[in-house]
């Protein structure tokens, strides 16, 4: 297994809320479950934390991190700048592949909300608005957008009330009908308001402790 591998596995747990804010990820387990050496699993560990998905607690280990009420407040202040007015850019260049990708998209987060897929659900929302950024940027802004989607994922989870869905589904429709009518103004104007009316579903509640099922997480790769 590639340090991508893993890399990608740990965040796909936890767009799917497999890996919740505050498990301890051990790296001797880690190793084990990946079949790969400590220094490599620290190596991933490391990146994680620079991308502050991953705090690492001296004398204690990795773990999953635990955003505050004000790094919410800031990580969706940070989404507010960036996302409208890159809907706004793709409306103007989307091409009728780019719109066809989103709708098949879209249509594959509405077979998960049918089949009652939670995960699958969680994680296609947050790689929708990836997607998006996508199709103009493929350097720093979509690296950006990776781990601001990660933490907001870690947030919803925190914040958020139980279950509920981090991206309702007629907003996704809604924007990408906007893109593929070429009406930017009102893209951006509903990714904004996407965004305020995430936001607005946090609520503060206990953080209890939790573990994580490391074997079902890097299920499936081999080494």
């Amino acid at each position: 297994m590639t340090n991508d591998q893993i890399y990608d596995s740990i965040q796909n747990a936890i767009r799917e809320r497999r890996l919740l804010p505050g498990v301890k990820l051990v790296e001797e387990r880690l190793a084990e479950v990946t079949k790969v050496s400590r220094m490599r699993v620290r190596q991933v560990l490391s990146r994680l934390a620079h991308e502050q998905i991953v705090t690492l607690v001296p004398h204690k280990g990795a773990f999953v991190s635990q955003p505050s009420v004000e790094e919410a407040r800031e990580m969706f202040e940070v989404r507010r700048l960036i996302e409208p007015p890159s809907v706004a850019k793709l409306t103007a260049s989307a091409t009728s592949a780019d719109i066809e990708k989103l709708r098949v998209h879209v249509e594959k987060e509405q077979r998960a909300r049918r089949d009652d897929d939670f995960h699958t659900m969680v994680r296609l929302s947050g790689e929708f608005h990836v997607l998006l950024i996508s199709m103009i940027a493929d350097h720093v802004l979509l690296k950006l957008i990776k781990e601001l989607t990660s933490l907001t994922c870690l947030i919803i989870t925190l914040y958020d009330r139980p279950n509920a869905p981090s991206c309702p589904q007629h907003e996704h429709v809604e924007l990408v009908d906007a893109i593929a009518a070429g009406d930017a103004d009102k893209a951006s104007k509903l990714m904004l308001e996407h965004l305020v009316n995430i936001e607005e579903t946090l609520d503060l509640h206990d953080i209890p402790e939790r573990t994580a099922d490391l074997e079902s997480i890097f299920s499936g790769l081999s080494s």
